[in-house]
Parts: structure tokens; C-alpha cells; sequence
């Protein structure tokens, strides 16, 4: 069982940003051939999600719903001012369970991982556990 951890840079105030590679390296420095690798971030203003790699345009879309429906200004009790990073990062998750086969994660063909920031740019931390 191995447990690492790696940071992340966001740059805008929401985007998503792949991390197979990082993930991939962890799996691969592990020596686990076959398993499961759990990514999870501990973070309230941030998610991680698995979707579509191949066209940008999907990852994009994603964030403009989630902007439609859950808007930057919309008369939130929370003071600090970032509601709405609080609730997409609650709708879309903390954390990515994936298969692990002959050292590889099991995703599909045009499937990613991605970091999803919604209160940024802000540096950010991705656990990763492989057992």
C-alpha cells in the first residue's frame, strides 16, 4: 500500500486540469500491479472528477453549467464570499476511486483525471492511495 501526495497550481478561478500523469507516476513508484487507486482532495473549494480528455470543449461546458446553475453572486449566508466554489466542489465530489490492472489505471479511451479547481488560483494538494 502506498500513500503520496503532490501539489497542484491552479491558475484561474475555476478549471480543471488533468492529472494522469502525476497519478500514473504514483502507481508506477508504488509497484502495485493490480488494485485500486483512490485520489482524493482535501480541499472545500476544489473536486476531482473523472470525464471526457479528447476534446477541451467538454471540460469547458462542464464549467459553464456549473456556473449557470450555481452562480458566483447569489445572495450567500457564507461571508467569506465563495459559496458557490463550496457547492460545486460538493455536487462534484472529493474523491476518484479507479481500477488498477497490470499497472496501469483502468480509464476509459477517452477518459481523464481532472483536478477541478472553483476558487482559484490558489496551490492545492491531490492525496493518492494505491492498494
Amino acid at each position: 500500500m502506498t500513500k503520496k501526495e503532490f501539489t497542484i497550481r491552479s491558475t484561474s478561478p475555476t478549471q480543471f486540469i488533468n492529472i494522469d500523469r502525476q497519478v500514473q507516476q504514483i502507481l508506477n513508484e508504488s509497484g502495485i500491479s493490480d488494485g485500486i487507486c483512490v485520489v482524493f482532495v482535501p480541499h472545500t473549494t476544489a473536486a476531482v472528477t473523472i470525464n471526457e480528455n479528447a476534446d477541451p470543449d467538454v471540460t469547458h461546458d462542464i464549467i459553464d453549467e456549473l456556473n449557470k446553475v450555481i452562480p458566483w453572486a447569489d445572495n450567500y449566508a457564507h461571508r467569506e464570499g465563495n459559496s458557490a466554489a463550496h457547492i460545486k466542489a460538493s455536487l462534484v465530489g472529493a474523491s476518484e476511486v479507479i481500477l488498477v490492472e497490470n499497472g496501469r489505471l483502468v480509464l476509459g479511451t477517452w477518459q481523464s483525471i481532472f483536478f477541478c479547481e472553483f476558487d482559484g488560483p490558489r496551490t492545492r494538494h491531490v492525496y493518492v492511495k494505491v492498494q
